[in-house]
């Protein structure tokens, strides 16, 4: 399973509203700055997250983003799911939208590659936003980007 960069770009912009709070908007500037990300594609993307029900939007100077509920009910598999689609490492074993085996007879691989999908949903499924920022503030980790080329 690969995460494209516009999830793990919503994935990183959901972080920065969890972890900013809910008492005021944050202005996608902000979310850019802190979360290294080009504004051009976060607007896209905060867009299609306020469309998808996870961040509402406000108009103004004292506008902004804000999560659509707590971070603590905001699982991490939602947002993938949303943005990505199915998270699954083969296409055969996937929930929402399995596709035939196209190998003819009993593939060995089915079952392994089951488990792999069930193992990441098990791990993304039950991770919240708040739970990936108390992860972060006991370990004291700090993501600092390196833009060098």
């Amino acid at each position: 399973m690969t995460v494209s960069a516009k999830c793990y770009y919503g994935l990183r912009a959901i972080y920065a509203l969890a972890e900013h709070g809910t008492a005021t908007p944050m202005k996608a500037n902000d979310i850019a700055e802190r979360q290294h990300i080009p504004i051009k594609f976060l607007e896209s993307i905060l867009s299609q997250l306020r469309g998808g029900g996870f961040v509402l939007s406000r108009r103004g100077a004292e506008g902004g983003y804000i999560l659509a509920r707590p971070a603590d009910r905001l699982k991490v598999g939602e947002i993938i799911r949303f943005i990505d689609g199915p998270i699954a490492p083969v296409d055969c074993v996937s929930v929402s939208r399995p596709k035939a085996c196209e190998y003819p007879g009993h593939c060995p691989f089915f079952g392994f590659w089951g488990r792999v999908r069930e193992a990441i949903a098990g791990v993304v499924d039950q991770t919240s936003f708040a739970d990936l920022i108390n992860e972060n503030k006991r370990f004291g980790t700090t993501y600092i980007a390196d833009w060098t080329i």
